[in-house]
């Protein structure tokens, strides 16, 4: 006897929010399957105000409520029976991202909860990972978002360190990132990975998704760092305009590819990884599973 249930999942990002509604297919003697129903996605920079003056905008606060209503009508048409909305670092500094929280659960009937960058390395952690990590393969994991960059270490299968460092796009392209961040990430990466001579890297996040998309390899083959290096030297060639009018690239995405692709290059080079693969799975994923193994 097959059962099917539909979890959903927000994230709610510095430079976008995001809907995923997920499929749990549960069959006795089986183990179960996680498959997408529906994922939308909302193009609201919210790292661009929190980042820059500190506060969510009322522009931006009227959409957010106005994409939790749409979200809470779609999961209930997909009659969803349990969810989780997750924001990240934009509203952890937003001084009045609280307050906001609290409009939205008054406005739309949709609880968020605020998390740190610890939390979020350990809800993405309860993703599909574990089906990646070969026992004797060592792992560097990069997730790159608006305003944080987390990065966990996976070793024989098992978790060694993990660490959330405050670089993202979003503050990358308002120059809100000096030397000694860079600095520490580089000492981090070092220091930690010295005793692994053979780092692989695993990437998520939208920007590293779409350049893997780009790339027309299969999903299980994984990007080399001469491959993503020369992607970066001929998308720092283009214009903005010609990002969106000849690549096709979303608006939202055309601008921050180039920063997120700098932070992955940079940490492949630090943990001396020639080769990264790009599951696809994020912080959503790991909302679903970890709702659904009671660990969140």
């Amino acid at each position: 006897m097959i059962t099917i249930k539909k979890y959903a999942a927000i994230d709610i990002g510095s430079n976008a929010m995001r809907l995923l509604i997920a499929n749990i297919i549960e069959q006795p003697g089986k183990e179960t399957q996680f498959s997408k129903s529906a994922l939308i996605r909302v193009p609201i920079r919210l790292g661009q105000d929190a980042f820059t003056v500190g506060e969510i905008s009322e522009e931006n606060i009227e959409r957010m409520i106005d994409a939790m209503k749409a979200f809470k009508l779609l999961m209930k048409v997909h009659k969803v029976e349990k969810y989780m909305a997750c924001a990240t670092s934009a509203m952890r500094e937003a001084y009045n991202g609280k307050e906001v929280a609290d409009m939205i659960l008054e406005q739309a009937d949709i609880k968020i909860d605020i998390i740190d960058g610890k939390r979020e390395a350990k809800i993405i952690a309860s993703s599909d990972l574990h089906h990646l990590l070969k026992t004797d393969h060592t792992y560097l994991y990069v997730d790159v978002g608006g305003g944080s960059t987390e990065f966990t270490l996976f070793s024989d299968g098992q978790m060694i360190t993990s660490k959330s460092f405050k670089i993202g796009t979003v503050r990358l392209l308002n120059n809100m990132v000096n030397d000694i961040v860079w600095q520490e990430i580089e000492k981090w990466i070092k220091t930690i990975t010295h005793d692994y001579p053979n780092i692989t890297m695993i990437g998520s996040g939208g920007n590293i998704n779409k350049l893997f998309k780009m790339s027309g390899k299969l999903q299980e083959k994984p990007m080399s760092y001469t491959y993503l290096n020369s992607q970066y030297t001929f998308l720092n060639g283009l214009s903005y305009e010609q990002r969106v009018s000849e690549l096709g690239l979303n608006p939202d995405r055309a601008d921050v590819i180039i920063p997120a692709t700098k932070i992955y290059l940079n940490a492949m080079k630090w943990s001396g990884a020639k080769n990264m693969f790009v599951p696809k799975i994020g912080l959503s994923d790991g909302i679903v599973k970890a709702l659904y193994y009671n660990r969140i």
